[in-house]
């Protein structure tokens, strides 16, 4: 395999945690189990239940790739809770973290689980927090529509050009793969705060936040969509969401991880079949925030099944019926603390591990 982690021992028995169940077993409950295709399939309707009275602010920030969806569901209960003013803001997973953990947000969004350092400060300054599992993303890898020779990589080609002892050292094309062609290698990617380049680097490099430094980065996705779009030479990687918006000034790439191209979209997510780029993304509610009722609201709205659609709208995968119920009700009991083992990134839980124990 391309990438030796002991955080992948454990992703089947993580996947079952995800599901609700209080230990690995081959327990399942059948009928109320929804696979991806169907979660995808059932994503049609959008529940607009008002809740009377409601008032109040809520403040989110965090992951540029989580961004999106937490936007749109902030915009669709304010429709019918215009008491309630949801601030919406992204800076960066680790960036979110940081003000999530010194209390200065409700809802803090992550492209990865929360890490070692981030627990620990969140311990220091008495935050207690619900991890709850909203979607999942295929993590997207684009380059410019002039690019005629890129249609499809390898993960190794991809380490080639990320791993720090590339620095200074591969900076054309050709050096990548001999068949292409003697120009510039331009890279744009997230920064350090980035749960997208820590999640990236671990899949792709093997060691999370670990790569060359000579390239151009951004907490913002929007620049990074607009440096590769506007250089001919440019690769970049950043969530779907941002792909499927710009797509019309981006080239898609396919990734090869020892079985053949394979394209991000829900349905290669649905199947598994685009490893090791597809991952889970996450919303962490403060238990102190959770008891207000405008924030208990507007969580249980974000988890509802019936507003999946939202969440293919944006660009994304909706989780199992199953999952977003289990991750109701851990948000209603109020139960804290991180089922990933609170060590950052995991690589992967898909479809197959979700549903297999």
């Amino acid at each position: 395999m391309f990438v030796q982690n002991t955080r992948i021992a454990f992703v089947s028995c993580v996947a079952t945690l995800l599901l609700g169940a209080s230990a690995c077993s081959n327990n399942q409950a059948d009928d109320t189990t929804a696979s991806f295709p169907e979660a995808v399939q059932q994503a049609e309707n959008v529940s607009s239940t008002s809740t009377t009275n409601l008032s109040g602010t809520i403040k989110i920030d965090g992951s540029s790739t989580v961004f999106p969806v937490s936007k749109v569901m902030a915009q669709e209960f304010q429709k019918a809770n215009s008491g309630v003013k949801i601030d919406v803001a992204f800076s960066g997973t680790g960036g979110g973290f940081k003000k999530f953990c010194a209390g200065e947000t409700d809802i803090t969004d992550a492209s990865r689980p929360i890490n070692e350092e981030e627990v620990k400060l969140c311990q220091t300054n008495n935050i207690e927090y619900i991890e709850l599992p909203v979607a999942f993303d295929s993590l997207s890898v684009v380059v410019n529509p002039k690019n005629d020779f890129v249609q499809c990589l390898k993960v190794s080609e991809l380490k080639k050009m990320w791993e720090p002892g590339s620095e200074g050292k591969v900076n054309n094309w050709n050096q990548i793969r001999s068949s292409f062609p003697n120009q510039p290698l331009k890279l744009f990617g997230p920064g350090s705060d980035s749960g997208t380049y820590d999640y990236f680097t671990l899949a792709v490099v093997g060691q999370e936040g670990k790569s060359r430094s000579d390239y151009t980065k951004s907490e913002n996705d929007d620049a990074l969509v607009q440096g590769v779009s506007q250089d001919p030479n440019g690769i970049g990687f950043f969530g779907y969401a941002y792909y499927k918006t710009n797509r019309d000034k981006l080239k898609l790439a396919s990734i090869d991880n020892g079985y053949g191209c394979v394209q991000p979209s829900p349905q290669t997510v649905a199947d598994s079949s685009y490893q090791p780029l597809s991952r889970p993304i996450f919303i962490y509610v403060k238990k102190a925030s959770a008891t207000r009722p405008e924030v208990k609201a507007f969580t249980n709205f974000y988890l509802a099944p019936e507003n999946a659609n939202l969440v293919l709208q944006v660009g994304y995968v909706p989780l199992p019926n199953i999952t977003l119920q289990a991750a109701s009700s851990r948000f209603n009991n109020g139960i804290t603390g991180s089922l990933l083992g609170g060590k950052g990134s995991v690589i992967g839980v898909g479809q197959k591990g979700l549903q297999e124990k």
